[in-house]
């Protein structure tokens, strides 16, 4: 299929919007964005992560045009396609450095080329929690707000400092790896990385399930949803789980805080769906850990949903940035 062809037209200058993709290992997500921040249209399919890059980049070229032909796509200037994509991605080039085996043959992907090729659109690339994060910053919980921190919390933990727009990815690009640095509640207990003790093993979803299970919790609970649903009902080991990991998490809110002195720190991921024995958890690590003068941040809830990532890759473009 010619992809390019299927691309709207050029249209008003006036009215500029961008794509906006969220592609992780079971799904692709794509939006047409205005310079709002407003989703004018989206589609989503499953992610051919078994077929390899070139699939998955065949499949974002096709929603990608798909989106191109809605009523939405008509009279607009759109500048560009910007990524929230799984992996280590150098926002300079937008080349995969390094990835795990989710996505067959990613790393090394030269996202930029291998895009235009399809699409004829510019492309701009960051790690799909930093699209995450300024999605939140841009026109999110912490919209306006110039120094931001986003701690995400759900089936691993990760995250993203943004300064005016734009998201701090490191010398090596590997800034974001918050649930990887060393949590007083997670000694000794083995984290996905491989090593020990790291607030990912102890605050995450599955470390949540796991530590249930340690402490003597029914076997016959799958997940941590039915452990927090479990927490609610009473049950004290599912209770106990559930706010170590939510003390595990307002502690790195609180260490991270101290060291980077944000304006606003959103909390998203699928934890901070889990109600308020979870925020009471993460309010209280935090006020033990932040310096007396960061006690009054408040932690904010992420306001966009599943949309953040899509609306955080399309303002790779349209952000406001003191680039």
């Amino acid at each position: 299929m010619d992809y390019a062809t299927a691309l709207v037209r050029p249209g008003i200058p006036g009215r500029t919007a961008a794509f906006g993709i969220d592609l992780g290992g079971t799904k692709i997500a794509a939006g047409l964005v205005d310079a709002a921040g407003t989703v004018l249209a989206a589609a989503s399919v499953p992610t051919p992560a078994t077929a390899g890059a070139r699939a998955v980049l065949d499949a974002v070229a096709t929603l990608v045009a798909e989106l191109s032909a809605t009523e939405a796509a008509a009279n607009l200037h759109i500048i560009g396609l910007g990524l929230g994509a799984a992996g280590v991605i150098d926002p300079a080039t937008a080349r995969v450095l390094s990835a795990t085996d989710t996505i067959a043959r990613w790393a090394g992907t030269d996202l930029a080329a291998e895009l235009y090729t399809r699409t004829n659109l510019p492309v701009r690339a960051v790690n799909d929690v930093h699209a995450h994060g300024l999605g939140e910053a841009w026109c999110g919980a912490a919209a306006g707000k110039a120094n931001v921190l986003l701690l995400a919390v759900g089936t691993g933990v990760g995250g993203s400092h943004l300064l005016h727009g734009v998201p701090q990815t490191g010398a090596h690009h590997v800034g974001g790896h918050m649930g990887h640095f060393a949590s007083p509640l997670a000694t000794g207990v083995p984290c996905s990385c491989g090593r020990t003790g790291h607030l990912e093993a102890i605050a995450a979803g599955p470390g949540i399930h796991r530590n249930y299970l340690r402490l003597g919790g029914d076997p016959s609970v799958p997940d941590t949803r039915e452990l927090t649903a479990r927490a609610y009902a009473g049950d004290r080991l599912a209770l106990a789980a559930l706010r170590t990991g939510a003390l595990a998490a307002g502690i790195a809110a609180g260490s991270l805080a101290n060291i980077l002195d944000p304006e606003a720190i959103v909390l998203s991921g699928g934890m901070s769906g889990a109600g308020t024995l979870w925020w009471d958890g993460v309010r209280e690590g935090f006020a033990t850990e932040a310096i007396d003068p960061l006690a009054h941040l408040e932690l904010l809830p992420a306001a966009l949903g599943n949309d953040a990532a899509l609306i955080g890759a399309a303002g790779l473009f349209l952000a406001p940035t003191d680039r």
